[in-house]
């Protein structure tokens, strides 16, 4: 089988596992009059209603997996989805919204969500639908401040390299839905949260900004950050008025792990990163491969990462390895965005390999995102080799161009290395596969 064929099943069979359908059926039962989520138990006799919202690239899929077990007992819902991610539902409605960047669709849907939540009373059960994406699907604009200003520092955000963690500790201080507040919302009512983790670590205040999570960070956090990436001059003044009011008890905080609000809060992760790499290691060594699992913990700038993975080649190759081998990779690299051209982490992350495997002839290396989205391209990811070099020579391709434009896109449109799976209805981060012939 061609290599490159083969890192793509296996990548492609992570991705499968984390699948909404194939995970909530496993938290998620009803056994007579009995709702089982997980270890938790709720008599449906004793529940007035129960009302499903989310936001996310999976929560469309999530629902859809939650309607086939609740189905009419569902009295209302809905979830706020990316672009072309909805999937056909009866009872929850969807709003379809902007990602990475918030719009005016995202929050008219989080305007739809709250008014639900907002219904809830004690004898009412909120279902939570949470993924990667939730913090820009789920928006809402702070008094005194525009959408526009809100894209804004959105976009200048993407650019300067601020991990997740960073970017979510910003948009939580200028949320009321965000924070643990969306939980607060649906007081006195009890809340459950089905949570797909894109965050490494799985903190479950940081994906999707954490609607039903206590916040441990505060807004003189969320300065501090834009202090040290140096981009105040490029954030609307408003937008630093919000946080300036913060700082000064202006506003209240995000909710905390003491606030008694969120004691009838249950939150429940049910995939993540190192579930879908499990199931790609088993996929690989279906196929003949040792396989291993080296990190699902990779972060930092994407020139470290790839430098990173080729030294797992080297040590590799230094151990005379006798038998093919697949090394596994899961996290989420950050970018410095210098140049004007079209592509996204992955991309970029596998034309840097390309450029370091000239000397390992034996090598196959994939990167590509979970959710079938990298960066704003229709392509997952990119898979290269050794020969990738000699192709794009023949073509008449200077690699370093494209590098410096940041314009792996169009590199790999026409080398043939892109990864198109479209929306892939999951979202636990990136996955990285190299595959390594016998030396």
């Amino acid at each position: 089988m061609n290599k490159r064929q083969t890192a793509i099943d296996i990548f492609l069979a992570g991705v499968e596992r984390v699948k909404p359908g194939n995970l909530i059926d496993r938290y998620v039962s009803i056994v007579g009059n009995t709702l089982q989520i997980e270890n938790i138990q709720f008599d449906l006799s004793t529940i007035k209603n129960i009302y499903v919202v989310g936001a996310g690239k999976a929560s469309a899929a999530m629902a859809q997996a939650i309607e086939s077990i609740l189905g009419y007992r569902i009295s209302a819902g809905h979830i706020v989805t990316k672009y072309d991610h909805s999937v056909p539902l009866k009872f929850i409605t969807i709003t379809e919204a902007g990602h990475p960047v918030p719009d005016e669709n995202g929050i008219n849907g989080t305007a739809q969500i709250l008014s639900i939540v907002k219904k809830a009373g004690k004898d009412d059960l909120v279902i939570c639908l949470i993924s990667g994406g939730g913090s820009a699907l789920l928006a809402d604009v702070p008094e005194g401040c525009t959408l526009q200003d809100l894209k804004t520092l959105n976009s200048v955000l993407l650019k300067t390299g601020a991990n997740i963690n960073e970017m979510n500790c910003i948009r939580k201080h200028l949320s009321k839905v965000k924070g643990g507040q969306l939980a607060k919302a649906a007081s006195p009512a009890r809340v459950v949260s089905l949570i797909l983790s894109d965050v490494i670590g799985d903190p479950l205040d940081v994906i999707a900004s954490g609607p039903t999570a206590p916040d441990p960070t505060t807004f003189a956090d969320a300065l501090t950050i834009i202090r040290n990436y140096h981009i105040e001059n490029d954030i609307p003044e408003q937008i630093l008025q919000v946080l300036q009011d913060g700082v000064d008890n202006k506003l209240p905080e995000t909710l905390k792990d003491t606030d008694t609000l969120l004691q009838l809060t249950n939150n429940l992760i049910i995939g993540t990163n190192l579930l879908a790499l499990q199931t790609a290691k088993e996929k690989a060594e279906a196929l003949g491969y040792d396989s291993r699992i080296i990190t699902n913990r990779l972060d930092g700038d994407v020139g470290d990462v790839a430098n990173c993975i080729i030294d797992a080649v080297r040590r590799i190759e230094k151990g005379q390895f006798n038998q093919k081998c697949c090394l596994l990779f899961g996290g989420e690299p950050t970018v410095k965005v210098k140049g004007t051209g079209l592509g996204g982490r992955n991309q970029h992350l596998s034309l840097l390999v390309a450029k370091l495997l000239e000397d390992y002839p034996a090598v196959t290396f994939l990167s590509g995102g979970s959710d079938g989205s990298d960066g704003p391209t229709d392509a997952a990811g990119a898979v290269v080799d050794a020969l990738t070099l000699k192709k794009a020579s023949n073509l008449n391709l200077d690699i370093d161009n494209y590098l410096n434009n940041w314009d792996s896109y169009h590199f790999f449109e026409q080398e043939g290395g892109l990864i198109i799976t479209g929306p892939t209805q999951t979202n636990v981060m990136d996955l990285m596969v190299v595959l390594i012939d016998q030396y």
